[in-house]
């Protein structure tokens, strides 16, 4: 499907879960599944539901399924089968992996991370550098703009440096990183280019790479799938690193040897069913459709709001946070939702974002993605009007 020819009216008609008056601006937090997904997690109870390793039907059609989620997850991230494994979810991951490079790291050790991060690409390591007596340093944001400011993680970085962990695009403001060139910063430093993609995986194609990232995160349930967890590792890396895994687990291929205990097989049914989903539409639709979309949000919003990050559609995801000047970001998102409008208010565990832009009570989030209209838009834009 080419980028002029996205049909959201037949999109729509994929997720039952949009027909309803409810306006959905809340993607950033979990985006709603079509159809297909729902499908094929209910086939796959219905007709596979079954642990691994069986000689009978179910518990091959189980393994098999294994294997095409395995397949699905390298074609979206651009990596191999073998490289990438499943949890309950990005947090839990990273909280492992961590871990697992702690197994190399030394007392005096540095990590680096940013104040634009999702606290689930901050909190492990500082958790890691209390038990290990490692250095967390935090590269600085433009406060004017909520761009991550590269001359000040340059400035962070060291011959201690061992891991450099970013997010690919803010889950709270929408900025979104030059990630090829912190990844070049932080392997011309001996360093880890460690990655939170959660926010940015729903918003536009990933090549772990052409971006040249050791380790990658993200989450299904962003990008139209079940709630599920999903990482990358270059070989090199999972071939070196010693898993915290039970004995009898396998060790082939290298990224399973990372997933503990029984995964949810129906869920890795519905993240093959919304990698599909994403496929049949295409990269170059669903970016055009949603910077079009935000560009008539950022032209509409009354002058009477304050946006923090990128005045534009340039360098950024179509996530806006905004505040209002009488309204708190809490009383504004209840307002919005008595008018069937769902949004989300506060820090959304972007914990250093907001401290960094003075918004202790957080900001209101607009999330904008491909199955939105402009319709929607236009009553948004109605509706904060109306509340200024």
């Amino acid at each position: 499907m080419s980028a002029l020819a996205l049909d959201v009216a037949a999109v729509r008609a994929r997720f039952s879960a949009l027909d309803r008056p409810t306006a959905f601006f809340d993607a950033p937090g979990g985006t709603q599944v079509p159809d297909s997904v729902i499908e094929a997690m209910a086939a796959y109870l219905r007709e596979s539901n079954a642990n691994l390793g069986g000689a009978f039907e179910t518990s091959r059609r189980s393994d098999a399924l294994v294997v095409s989620a395995h397949h699905a997850a390298a074609r979206f991230l651009g990596c191999e089968p073998d490289e990438v494994g499943f949890g309950q979810n990005m947090t839990t991951i990273n909280f492992a992996l961590t871990r697992t490079v702690g197994r190399e790291l030394r007392a005096g050790d540095e990590v680096v991370v940013t104040r634009l991060d999702h606290d689930g690409n901050v909190s492990p390591w500082l958790e890691l550098a209390h038990d290990l007596d490692l250095v967390v340093r935090f590269a600085d944001i433009r406060e004017e703009d909520a761009t991550l400011d590269l001359v000040d993680l340059e400035r962070q970085l060291g011959e201690r440096t061992r891991v450099v962990a970013f997010p690919w695009a803010s889950n709270a403001v929408g900025t979104i990183t030059d990630v090829r060139r912190i990844a070049e910063l932080a392997h011309e430093a001996g360093a880890l280019a460690w990655v939170d993609a959660v926010h940015y995986a729903p918003h536009g194609p990933i090549d772990v790479r052409e971006a040249g990232v050791d380790v990658l995160l993200c989450s299904p349930y962003k990008f139209f799938g079940p709630h599920l967890g999903l990482f990358f590792g270059r070989r090199e890396l999972l071939e070196r690193w010693r898993p915290f895994k039970v004995r009898p687990a396998p060790d082939e291929p290298i990224g399973v040897r990372f997933e503990t205990g029984t995964l949810p097989h129906e869920a890795l049914a519905g993240f093959c069913a919304a990698v599909a989903y994403v496929e049949s539409l295409g990269w170059e639709a669903i970016v055009a459709h949603e910077r079009e979309l935000g560009e008539r949000l950022l032209g509409g919003l009354p002058d009477a709001l304050r946006l923090h990050g990128p005045p534009t559609m340039d360098g950024r995801a179509p996530t806006f946070a905004v505040t209002f000047p009488t309204l708190t970001p809490e009383l504004a998102a209840i307002r919005l939702a008595e008018r069937g409008i769902a949004v989300w208010w506060g820090d959304y565990y972007a914990l250093e974002v907001m401290r960094r832009l003075g918004l202790p009570d957080g900001a209101v989030r607009l999330g904008i993605v491909h199955y939105n209209t402009a319709e929607e838009v236009d009553r948004l834009l109605g509706e904060l009007q109306r509340l200024v």
